[in-house]
Formats: structure tokens, C-alpha cells, sequence
């Protein structure tokens, strides 16, 4: 992994992102921190050009973006425009939003990313998916056959669905984050990056980059052998000031992952 290939994904420091004058001093801290890239999610309503603006005053490059998933299935152009007017290739569907609950509704939502991703193929854009922890539970009838994800990546085309695997919720999930990069072999452009850890009190929570229980060395080097092109820092949740996690986390990859 190169460190060029590190990028920030802005739903970290979502409440510092909610108009353009407070993104764009987000921007500049991300990048102070050393991030070249950011994956844009949870921004206020700021117009693209504006975004792009910023970001390309700063030097830093939008390499992904997250959509709304109802409007990634059911107006696919919008979501097309908005990845044109912001001139990046890569964007992740973020949650189930149909509430699949049984192979058939988690099927009919793999038709419909199938059918998402396709348009935006034409477009020569990208739709990845993101997942949680839901997506590991099993819906086949016997109780013990296929995992909502399962179905998810084998009912579409490669081509129509790429993957971005968050590897905290995997390991939430009770997946294993390192086969994942190596199942999605050629279809993982993106991984989301947060470690996995215990609190006190039992409970999982996220944690910095190598301040968890995950072994980052083996995941990025099989998510290097499956293609991976961005390696995106994320943390939904964290214990102080956002900006110090993620410059924690950038320090960790830096020091340990990134090549040298």
C-alpha cells in the first residue's frame, strides 16, 4: 500500500463538514494531517463545484463519495450527475435501506444494484457496497446457507458491483476481514479501514488503526493482491476530537502499512 492510496472519509468528521466554511477547514486540517485523498459522506448541502473547489486548493483528491441508497436504486441518474460534477468514478450504497429481511427481499436488492450499477457502468462510474453487520446474517431458508452478503455479491455482476468492505463491521458481522479481501478478488477497488476492539464493559467499539484487535498487515496485503486502490480511513464514533483520530490512525498506517 502506498500512502498516496490512504484517504480520509469524511462521515468522521461529519459535524465539522456542515457548510462550505467549516469543510474547508476540514479539509486543510485532513490534509495537514498527511491524508491526499478523502471519500466524501456526511458533508452538509454544499454545492459540488464548491466541494471540488476546496479540494483541489488543498491538494487533496475526492476519490469516492457515498450516496443515498434509495437514490442510488431508484434515481440512478441523480447520483450519476452528482459523481460527473464532482469528477470521481467511485460511490458506495451505505445501508440496506429496503430492510431486506429473507433471501427473496435481499435478492430483489441485489436486482436492483445489479441493475444501478450497470447504468453507472455505462457512465463509466463505479457502485461499490458497503456493509455492516446486518448483512451477515443468514436468510437462507435452512437457517445456515448464504449470508445477505453472500447473495448480494453473487446475484450481481462484477462489472455492476464492486465491493468497498468496511473490515469493522466484518469483523462485527462475525466475518473474517482478511477472506474478505481475498474473496472479492478483482471486485474491490475500496476497503474502509477502522479497528475493532473491547471496552470495559464487554462491548465492541471502534478504535484507531492499530489500536485494535485486527491484523491490518494481513488484510492490506490481501486486499493488495485483490487490487484495492484507495484504502479509506474511517471511525463512525470516537473518543475525543475526530481530526485526533484520524492523524492517530494516519500515524499507525504511515509507520506500519504503508510502504516505505
Amino acid at each position: 500500500m502506498k500512502l498516496s492510496q490512504v484517504a480520509a472519509q469524511l462521515f468522521t468528521v461529519r459535524d465539522h463538514c456542515k457548510n462550505a466554511v467549516d469543510f474547508a477547514a476540514s479539509i486543510k486540517k485532513v490534509k495537514k494531517i498527511g491524508y491526499g485523498a478523502v471519500q466524501v459522506s456526511g458533508v452538509g448541502p454544499i454545492p459540488e463545484d464548491e466541494i471540488v473547489r476546496i479540494c483541489s486548493g488543498e491538494g487533496v483528491t475526492i476519490c469516492a463519495t457515498h450516496e443515498g441508497g434509495q437514490q442510488i436504486c431508484d434515481e440512478t441518474q441523480k447520483v450519476i450527475d452528482r459523481l460527473g460534477k464532482l469528477g470521481c468514478k467511485y460511490t458506495a450504497y451505505p445501508w440496506p435501506h429496503t430492510n431486506p429481511k429473507t433471501e427473496a427481499e435481499t435478492r430483489a436488492l441485489a436486482a436492483s444494484l445489479d441493475k444501478a450499477g450497470e447504468k453507472m457502468r455505462a457512465a463509466g462510474q463505479v457502485l461499490c457496497y458497503h456493509n455492516h453487520a446486518i448483512e451477515f446474517k443468514r436468510v437462507e431458508a435452512d437457517g445456515a446457507g448464504r449470508t445477505m452478503l453472500d447473495i448480494i455479491y453473487d446475484e450481481t455482476d462484477p462489472r455492476n458491483l464492486q465491493g468497498e468492505p468496511d473490515m469493522y463491521w466484518v469483523q462485527a458481522g462475525g466475518g473474517n476481514p482478511e477472506q474478505w479481501a481475498t474473496r472479492l478478488h478483482k471486485r474491490l477497488p475500496l476497503i474502509h479501514m477502522k479497528d475493532y476492539g473491547i471496552r470495559d464493559g464487554n462491548t465492541a467499539t471502534m478504535m484507531e488503526i492499530g489500536a485494535g484487535m485486527l491484523n491490518w498487515r494481513a488484510i492490506v496485503a490481501a486486499a493488495e493482491r485483490s487490487g484495492c486502490e484507495w484504502f479509506i480511513v474511517e471511525q463512525d464514533t470516537c473518543p475525543a476530537d475526530p481530526f485526533d483520530s484520524l492523524a492517530q490512525s494516519f500515524a499507525y498506517v504511515k509507520s506500519v502499512l504503508a510502504e516505505k
